[in-house]
């Protein structure tokens, strides 16, 4: 039972974040902000064919900022950025030899993301909005015998993104809907990502259901650049996930959040709950 239940959670890796506003975009001189600490924590892997297997305990602990900033009347800026990553590795002591493999530690900066979001149809029952998503390899993706973790892949991609989204009003309901390429280098197999929302937006409660998929195309180097059991940045990543997040309105800028993301099936992943707590400020 327990294995069962540990198979329904994976960690929805925090560097492919959702934006803030579905296809929607902030007029010139709005925007989002917001503070965010990510933890994993995890003895388990989903491994290439996705079953789960005993891993040393790996926890990941992410304190970002992201923005979303209006330049103009259709056209938004967006930053990702992992400001501080702590992983950590435990130290293992076998049981009958009395042997132990040390554990290890990395506090680093961590892969971040540049985007470049443009929106049409704003005043439509349905609105469209295209991204390009750059992803910067900004974190430490050094790999060897004795060094496992990482805060980043070490590789550049860049991702088009397409979103649609329509509400309801004067129901507070909303739904949103993207599909998007990721072309990764340094023979990193590209993927692709297909997801969707739905949301209640009441007057302080704002919440949502995420659900998304990640499939990777097998273009690449087999085993990627920085693929070894327990990483959470190797190749041929794939998930299909779920996401509940709560956001309450403290004012009429500022507001607290909270998710928990997992799945039903995963490869290449930690398999364990991605929980996060934010803070945030609408402009």
């Amino acid at each position: 039972m327990k294995r069962l239940l540990l198979i329904t959670f994976i960690v929805i890796s925090t560097f492919s974040q959702s934006y803030a506003g579905g296809a929607w975009v902030y007029g010139k001189n709005e925007g989002y902000f917001k503070l965010a600490e990510n933890m994993i924590r995890s003895p388990y892997f989903f491994d290439g064919d996705g079953n789960v297997v005993d891993i040393p305990t790996i926890s990941l602990y992410t304190t970002s900022l992201y923005a979303e900033y209006g330049l103009g009347k259709n056209f938004n800026v967006i930053a990702y950025v992992p400001f501080f990553v702590r992983s950590t590795l435990n130290k293992v002591v076998f049981n009958q030899s009395g042997d132990t493999i040390e554990g290890e530690e990395l506090n680093a900066f961590g892969d971040s993301q540049l985007a470049f979001k443009y929106g049409w149809n704003q005043d439509k029952p349905i609105v469209f909005s295209v991204s390009l998503v750059l992803g910067l390899p900004l974190g430490s993706s050094e790999v060897s015998s004795e060094k496992i973790l990482q805060t980043g892949d070490g590789e550049f991609n860049q991702m088009i993104r397409l979103d649609a989204s329509h509400s309801f009003y004067p129901a507070p309901f909303y739904v949103s809907a993207y599909t998007a390429f990721n072309n990764r280098t340094k023979d990193f197999s590209d993927d692709f990502r297909i997801g969707g929302e739905f949301g209640y937006a009441g007057s302080k409660l704002i919440a949502i259901l995420k659900i998304q998929s990640v499939q990777s195309l097998y273009n690449g180097v087999p085993n990627g650049q920085s693929n070894s059991e327990g990483s959470m940045f190797g190749n041929n990543i794939e998930y299909v996930s779920i996401t509940p997040e709560l956001n309450y309105l403290v004012s009429d800028t500022f507001g607290i959040s909270a998710s928990a993301g997992f799945a039903p099936a995963a490869k290449n992943q930690l398999a364990a709950p991605n929980f996060s707590f934010g803070l945030f400020y609408q402009l």
